[in-house]
């Protein structure tokens, strides 16, 4: 009888929410760091998610436009329509064109023909066309990094954790002077748990951080194919 009330009582030493409750200042704080870590990284997760697929659908679908309208065509598209990566790009570039057009405009009606800055105009559509790009890029990867950041550090933090528990042990060890169950056990499951959350921290960061890097290359594949097809556009029907 004495027994089992002796392991009832072990057992509810090493219950999780007991631990916790019972850990030291310096356990509990980590815990609370990677707690905070794994809960802004899955609203990363989550926010980017719904983030590229909007991104990815509406850039789909612009392109599809883009081959079968003008180009005033698609800037009023690019005007009315939700925005995404790829209508940001055509819409730095039209920008662009318009103002190169007004100024060719204004040198023939001064009888100036300006043939000689062709090259420089189109790398100035070329210029306008990186920086969207660029910008539309630095948006996706926005808070992306934290990801990798949670993944690469988590589970260090759960590793002291863990030797801070260990060490609480061994203390604890010296302080009693006997090495028994009672009083090595609830620091190592201390210091187990501090590696446990330390992994459910960085898991999910890691396979967050792997499918948003890829969907980012794809879009921004789809952004530099659409570029080059659109200064091919450019260079056909103005230069």
């Amino acid at each position: 009888m004495i027994h089992v009330l002796l392991q009832a009582g072990a057992g509810d030493k090493l219950d999780i929410i007991s631990l916790i409750s019972h850990a030291s200042s310096v356990a509990k704080a980590t815990l609370v760091l990677l707690l905070l870590m794994s809960v802004i990284s899955w609203y990363v997760i989550g926010a980017k998610w719904l983030y590229m697929a909007r991104a990815y659908r509406r850039s789909v679908a612009f392109v599809e436009k883009f081959w079968n309208a003008s180009l005033d065509e698609m800037w009023k598209e690019a005007e009315n329509a939700p925005p995404s990566p790829v209508s940001e790009v055509f819409r730095a570039g039209y920008l662009e064109l318009v103002k190169l057009r007004k100024r060719k405009a204004q040198a023939a009606a001064e009888g100036q023909t300006g043939q000689e800055n062709d090259t420089g105009d189109i790398e100035s559509i070329e210029r306008a066309l990186a920086r969207a790009r660029t910008m539309a890029t630095m948006e996706m990867e926005n808070k992306v990094p934290f990801l990798a950041t949670t993944a690469s550090s988590a589970p260090f933090i759960g590793l002291f954790g863990t030797v801070w528990g260990i060490m609480n042990s061994f203390r604890n060890i010296g302080a009693k002077g006997a090495a028994n169950l009672a009083t090595v056990a609830p620091g190592i499951a201390e210091a187990l748990v501090a590696t446990a959350i330390g992994l459910v921290a960085a898991i999910p960061a890691v396979m967050g951080y792997n499918y948003l890097s890829r969907r980012i290359r794809v879009i921004s594949a789809e952004m530099e194919t659409f570029t080059n097809d659109f200064l091919n556009i450019i260079r056909r029907r103005f230069f």
